[in-house]
């Protein structure tokens, strides 16, 4: 385990990057006159993958060793992701989840998974988890888990550093697309990747939560690690299917068929919405015929 302020060698973990642009043939859109790009960032890790790495890597190198927290729910990708780098860092890990009443519970595989690589779990009820961002009740929260110390990265990893380090998602796609769509949870990804856009490209974010609160948070994202908006962005939030964690199976089978189609492998939570919602798009006529459409692929499925 590394001594306290030590920062972690990342490049160790050798991240493929740039990620890969694949173009995909789809008739969805090429009867349209448009081209699907998809922005492979799926394979940047196998464990810490996609916006993940990009989120986490910035964080990692500021806790110079410390013992990391973070929060999330119960099938949080952002905790699998920070158990993983972790242990493959070596670098001790805690994640608080929001749901007291699961602590009494058997683990589901996605908690199971981050106990695995080593997490602390700390359950905390749900009304203190809505406050958790308030300076004392993150001091409570950091006591009663016992890590007074820890270098703490909020719910999803969005904050300055990650926001920053999802620009050169954006640099990557430079002259590649007219249209970059991200799937959006907690909105740094789509703060950073519109920000790394050049002039004339635009972003589009697609939330997988209910609630219309995404634009303002993005706009905060973009307000603290860059000083003021940045790049042509906008959500479409029709396409979040009830919630986070929640599908159908209209969704489910829409995923299963683009799997076949283009044999890549597609993510329930965030990747199939933000795919559904592109060929609705198309379908609806958004987009002018010409325009080239990249989909940042930003997870994987978990495995079963």
């Amino acid at each position: 385990m590394p001594s306290p302020d030590t920062t972690p060698d990342l490049t160790t973990l050798q991240p493929r990057l740039p990620s890969p642009l694949q173009e995909s043939e789809d008739e969805r859109f090429t009867r349209r006159g448009l081209r699907l790009l998809l922005k492979r960032d799926d394979l940047i890790h196998p464990e810490l993958i996609g916006n993940k790495w990009r989120k986490l890597a910035p964080n990692l190198e500021a806790a110079a060793g410390r013992t990391v927290l973070t929060f999330g729910g119960a099938y949080s990708n952002h905790l699998r992701a920070t158990a993983a780098a972790g242990r493959l860092l070596g670098l001790p890990t805690v994640g608080v989840v929001r749901g007291q009443e699961l602590a009494d519970r058997p683990l589901n595989p996605s908690l199971a998974r981050c106990v695995a690589d080593g997490m602390r779990l700390h359950f905390i009820d749900r009304s203190t988890y809505r406050h958790k961002s308030e300076p004392s009740t993150l001091a409570a929260v950091l006591h009663a888990a016992g890590a007074q110390d820890a270098y703490v990265v909020p719910e999803g990893g969005s904050n300055t550093l990650a926001v920053r380090g999802c620009r050169a998602l954006g640099e990557e796609l430079r002259g590649q697309a007219d249209v970059v769509a991200v799937a959006c949870g907690t909105g740094g990804t789509l703060a950073g990747l519109a920000a790394g856009l050049d002039a004339g490209q635009r972003a589009l974010g697609v939330p997988v939560l209910k609630g219309g609160f995404l634009e303002d948070d993005v706009r905060r994202l973009q307000a603290g690690a860059f000083g003021g908006p940045r790049g042509d962005w906008r959500l479409d939030d029709r396409f979040h299917f009830g919630g986070y964690a929640r599908t159908s199976p209209e969704l489910d089978a829409f995923a299963r068929d683009f799997e076949q189609r283009h044999s890549v492998p597609v993510e329930g939570l965030y990747v199939a919405k933000l795919l559904y919602g592109l060929v609705t798009l198309a379908e609806e006529g958004a987009f002018p015929r010409g325009t080239a459409v990249a989909a940042v692929v930003t997870g994987s499925p978990f495995p079963a």
